[in-house]
Formats: structure tokens, C-alpha cells, sequence
């Protein structure tokens, strides 16, 4: 129970929490967001960014890191498709609960209609949908071959572009002396998509409520 308490006290602070839990607790996060339904909460790009940024300051490996996160990527999104197929369409009249955000999984049901297959990929840049759309995926009994090609490129992509994206930028002089000031700005900068997509569903509803 106190490393539990311990995480979300630390989730807040992504530095702390990665100099906390390191490679392991990164592990578990990067899974639980691909392959469980809890996971939609937890942070994705600002946690790699950072992941990477720590990992220039030398309290990471960065081949390691890159190597760890991508199984656990791979693995969760192929989680994420095994249940969905087991559960099938019944998943979508699910009431919606705390650990499971019904309209999450509407929106990214929608997102993978419109982009077909490349949603896997895409969805890893797109908090909701990087939990749900694995799931999607396999309600809608997506070809598997097809879903693991989409699978293993997307993870691949998604954790590279990110972690080295923040392992190079901390390797400049400027970053590395105002460390914590470029933490708070990708954490900040990870939080628009998902006031875009607060947004413009709150726009959405109120169309529909005036028509």
C-alpha cells in the first residue's frame, strides 16, 4: 500500500516519479495505458519526453530505456486488442465507472472508423485513444497480422520519437541549466491535445442539445 500511495503522490511530478520507481515504474505505466482500461488517466508523451530528458542528466541508459518501453508498448497494445476481441461489442453498453471512461472509448471507437488500421498508429500520440483504440481494434476483430504490423511500427515510433526528442534537447547547455522549468513545460504542452479534445466535446454537446 505505500508504494501505491507513494506513485500517486509522485504522479504529479514526473521527474520525482521517475527518479522514484526508474526503468520499472516506467514499465508498468507505458503497459497499463496500452493494455489496461485504468491506464487512461496516466501520462504518455510527457512521461517519455521526461524519461528521455532524465536520461541525459545520465540516471537512465537510453538504449535500455528505448528497449524496455517498447516491449512494454507492443505487449500492452496487444493486450489491449485480446480483450477487446474476448469482450466484444457488449464492452460498448459497459456503464461508465471511475476506472472505465465510456466516452473515451466512444471517441476513439469514432477515431478508428475515420482513420482505419493507422489509428493504431496514430493513437499513440492521442491520450484517449492510446488507451482504447487496441481495444477497439479488436471488438472490431481487425485483421491480426495487420494490427501487429500496425502495432510494432506505432510502439517502435511513438517511444523513440519521444524519449529522443527529450534525450537530445537535454543534452543542451541552455535545458540542462533550467531543467526543471522545461519539465513544467512539457508537462504543460502534454496537456493541450487533451483541453482541445475537453473542448471541442463540450462543443459537441451543445449542438446536440440545441438541435
Amino acid at each position: 500500500m505505500d508504494v501505491i500511495s507513494q506513485f500517486f503522490s509522485n504522479l504529479s511530478n514526473l521527474e520525482e516519479l521517475i527518479k522514484w520507481g526508474g526503468l520499472t515504474v516506467l514499465i508498468v505505466i507505458v503497459f497499463a495505458e496500452t493494455g489496461l482500461l485504468v491506464g487512461f488517466f496516466l501520462p504518455g508523451d510527457s512521461l517519455l519526453i521526461t524519461a528521455g530528458l532524465i536520461a541525459a542528466q545520465g540516471y537512465l541508459d537510453i538504449y535500455v530505456l528505448n528497449i524496455s518501453l517498447i516491449i512494454a508498448a507492443i505487449v500492452g497494445d496487444q493486450v489491449g486488442y485480446w480483450f477487446g476481441k474476448k469482450t466484444g461489442p457488449k464492452i460498448f453498453t459497459r456503464e461508465k465507472s471511475i476506472f472505465f471512461a465510456k466516452d473515451h472509448l466512444i471517441k476513439a471507437k469514432h477515431f478508428y472508423e475515420k482513420y482505419g488500421g493507422r489509428a493504431i498508429i496514430y493513437a499513440r500520440f492521442v491520450p484517449f485513444a492510446r488507451t482504447f483504440a487496441p481495444i477497439v481494434a479488436g471488438v472490431g476483430e481487425m485483421n491480426y497480422k495487420k494490427f501487429v504490423v500496425y502495432n510494432i511500427f506505432g510502439g517502435i515510433f511513438w517511444v523513440t520519437s519521444m524519449t529522443l526528442l527529450g534525450y537530445y534537447f537535454g543534452n543542451i547547455p541552455f535545458i540542462k541549466k533550467n531543467f526543471e522549468y522545461v519539465i513544467i513545460g512539457v508537462i504543460i504542452l502534454s496537456l493541450v491535445p487533451i483541453l482541445v479534445g475537453y473542448l471541442s466535446h463540450r462543443k459537441e454537446s451543445k449542438l446536440k442539445t440545441e438541435l
